[in-house]
Formats: structure tokens, C-alpha cells, sequence
């Protein structure tokens, strides 16, 4: 009999490639143009979902955005965000599918918020009066930092809170099996406000809510912005033991 367990003896190369995969996940705000083949895409998504733990639920839908698609919603995006700077009471027709931060910032989450904001832009030479350059630096976003993926995570609208757990647990692992495969990632919500006009653009039905949007593809290594890598905090900042 084969036992269910014999990934507990994989090869040690094969779990330091995993402890590298995630010493050296980070959100990367550069990529080059460099494509990512059709079946390395299909087999990071296989290896997430096998690995998130679902129960045989998907956890989430996913559509990738390649190609034409993806130039054209990157154009529609950008045209909105320029129109909204121009006009903020065009804001309102933008609304977000959900609350992604609090209404309200308190220390020590605002000093940390800060500190990682103040951090980039700093490096990428944006003072607070610099408003042209930080809306540059915010529609980088909408244009996947130049990566020639973009996926895009929905969930049933019908589905309790065991839901956004399964979903992220999905994306954690595809993050993580793209370093594996010498890839990178940047996950963004910063795509929610756009929310009513990426769903129609993906065919996403009317019972679905998106989560976010993750950018996909090879890092720029000689970009200053991928220099920058956010704080990460001890374990004695966030946990307490109870023995």
C-alpha cells in the first residue's frame, strides 16, 4: 500500500526550494516583457489549488488577462483613474465591492502603513507634494507593473467567510509556487474600485464579487523600485504564547 504521506520524505533540495521560495516572495512593482508559457501558467494554478485546501470547493475563480485583453483593460482602467484625478466627484460611481481598510487607521498599524508608503516613495525620489508623480506611481498598478500577466480572483457571492479563507490560501500558494519557478508576483486591491468595469471585461456572472488582482511574470531586476523591500515583522511584534 502507498501511503498518503510520502511527500513527508521529498528530497531536502526540494524543501530548500521551498524556504527559498518564500525567504524571497516579495511584491514586485517592475517585470520585464518576458512571456510566461501557457502550461507553467496552467501548472502553477493546478499546484495552488492542490495545495490550498479547499475540501474539493475551488476556492476562488480565477481569469488570466494576457494579450489583448489585457492592453484593453489596462487602457479603459487608465482612462478612468485620469478622469477621477481630474474630476473626484466621478469617484462615486466607482464604488468598491467591499471594505479592504478600515474606515479608520490606529497606531501601530498607521506608523507601519507609513512607514512602508513613505518608504517607496522615498526611494523612487516622490515627496508629499509631488502629486503628478504619485498618481504616476498609483496607475502603475493598473498597468500590472508591466507584467504580461494579469489574473483576476472573483468569489461566489453565495459562499460564507470559509470562502475568503480557501481564497487566500489559493493565492498564498500561488505566490509561492511562481518563486519556485523563478517568477514573481504583486497582489493588488488597488483594482477594486475598478470592480464594475473589470468583471463585465473578464465575463465574470453577476453572482460573483472580486477579491483582487495580481500581477504575474518576471522580475526587472534593474529597476530601482524592485529594490525595495517592505518591513517584515518580528514574531515577538505579533504573537503570544500560552503555555
Amino acid at each position: 500500500m502507498t501511503s498518503n504521506l510520502s511527500h513527508a520524505n521529498e528530497p531536502a533540495a526540494k524543501q530548500e526550494s521551498i524556504d527559498q521560495a518564500i525567504g524571497s516572495r516579495m511584491s514586485i512593482r517592475a517585470f520585464t516583457q518576458q512571456p510566461v508559457p501557457h502550461d507553467l501558467l496552467e501548472q502553477l494554478l493546478q499546484d495552488a489549488v492542490m495545495a490550498s485546501g479547499s475540501g474539493g470547493i475551488a476556492p476562488c475563480k480565477v481569469y488570466v488577462l494576457q494579450g489583448r485583453s489585457r492592453t484593453e483593460l489596462i487602457e479603459r482602467v487608465c482612462a478612468v483613474h485620469d478622469a477621477v484625478r481630474a474630476d473626484p466627484t466621478l469617484l462615486a460611481q466607482y464604488p468598491e465591492p467591499y471594505d479592504y481598510y478600515p474606515e479608520k487607521w490606529d497606531s501601530p498599524y498607521l506608523d507601519r502603513r507609513r512607514e512602508n508608503g513613505w518608504g517607496l516613495y522615498g526611494l523612487l525620489g516622490i515627496g508629499k507634494t509631488d502629486k503628478d508623480k504619485m498618481h504616476a506611481q498609483h496607475q502603475r498598478n493598473y498597468r500590472y507593473f508591466d507584467a504580461p500577466v494579469g489574473l483576476v480572483f472573483t468569489l461566489d457571492k453565495a459562499r460564507g467567510a470559509e470562502q475568503l479563507l480557501a481564497c487566500g490560501r489559493f493565492m498564498q500558494a500561488l505566490m509561492l509556487q511562481a518563486r519556485v519557478h523563478g517568477l514573481h508576483t504583486c497582489p493588488q486591491a488597488a483594482w477594486n474600485m475598478f470592480s464594475g468595469i473589470i468583471l463585465p471585461h473578464v465575463g465574470a456572472g453577476p453572482d460573483e464579487s472580486l477579491v483582487c488582482s495580481m500581477s504575474l511574470g518576471y522580475a526587472d531586476d534593474q529597476a530601482l523600485v524592485n529594490s525595495f523591500h517592505t518591513p517584515r515583522l518580528p514574531v515577538a511584534e505579533f504573537c503570544r504564547w500560552n503555555d
